[in-house]
């Protein structure tokens, strides 16, 4: 017997397999460019097909019980999924202590898919959260998934890293993701140490002092509000302390003090008072009696008006 043909059926063609060394025919096929993940039971098919020169023609497919798993090509794409983490942004300040963190999962169109049982997500570097786990919650999308995680317990003030890593079923790894914020729930000290509240003074010009600070996001920013009037920029020192020179209406007078931190998170302090520059008017004296005897007892009168 003379074999006068060795083909070879990949993805809908037949290739010709030349003759080598002996019985054996080897040609080059090309991988195709899609994963087979897809396909039934994630394999193309191959066929082999030997025709002879007596026109005797044997076929072995997928089917056949000794060679059928050799021909079953596993193909695997090489394009790793993403992973973009879109709130909070980074280096936020945030003043919810369970602050929700939205990710989004993508694998390239007609790829593997994002295998979620790889999905981890840890918090600080903390035991690692499963696509199923407390907090986590998710729908699909083409091409992936999008996610949000939201923290079952609250997180401490101060600064948080979350990490996320994830794989396709293909078994390539995406550029593990991370975002890192500060939580603040707690609102900056103040203290404002001139003026005292319902002060008189007969003098417009006023300095207001005080000092501020915020534990987890200082440098607080100190705004003053003199009758509704923002006053404009205030300078606050390394220590926390800013001073700002008003001038008061006549009258009464209202004044806003607020620090703000980087949170959001305010104090405000409001103090009221007035501006007296009237001069009291003596409009009469009498001393009573007048001339007196010694050691006699005098009453003096003044009449005042303003």
């Amino acid at each position: 017997m003379t074999i006068a043909l060795v083909e070879a059926y990949q993805n809908g063609t037949w290739h010709t397999m030349p003759h080598g060394s002996g019985d054996t025919y080897t040609g080059s096929l090309t991988a195709p460019g899609t994963t087979s993940y897809n396909l039934t039971d994630h394999v193309y098919p191959l066929q082999i097909r030997v025709t002879n020169t007596a026109g005797t023609v044997v076929t072995l497919t997928t089917a056949d019980a000794t060679y059928g798993n050799a021909l079953k090509l596993r193909v695997n794409e090489i394009v790793a999924p993403t992973i973009n983490i879109t709130s909070p942004g980074a280096g936020a300040y945030v003043i919810n202590s369970q602050q929700a963190v939205i990710f989004q999962l993508r694998d390239e169109s007609g790829g593997s898919g994002i295998d979620l049982s790889t999905l981890s997500l840890k918090v600080d570097g903390g035991t690692s959260i499963a696509y199923n786990g407390s907090g986590m919650s998710s729908s699909t999308v083409t091409n992936g998934y999008d996610f949000t995680y939201t923290p079952p317990s609250a997180l401490a003030d101060g600064s948080h890293t979350i990490t996320i890593n994830v794989s396709d079923y293909d078994g390539n790894a995406a550029t593990q993701a991370s975002r890192t914020y500060t939580i603040d729930t707690v609102p900056p000290t103040l203290n404002v140490t001139n003026p005292a509240n319902s002060f008189i003074t007969n003098t417009a010009s006023l300095t207001v002092q005080g000092s501020t600070n915020d534990s987890t996001s200082s440098p607080a920013t100190v705004t003053i509000k003199l009758n509704t009037v923002d006053q404009g920029a205030i300078t606050v020192d390394g220590s926390g302390n800013f001073t700002k020179a008003l001038t008061l209406a006549s009258g009464s007078n209202t004044i806003v003090v607020r620090s703000t931190d980087a949170a959001t998170k305010y104090t405000e302090i409001t103090l009221t008072g007035t501006l007296d520059t009237s001069v009291p008017l003596i409009s009469a004296v009498s001393i009573t009696p007048n001339p007196a005897d010694t050691g006699a007892t005098l009453t003096v009168s003044v009449t005042v008006t303003g």
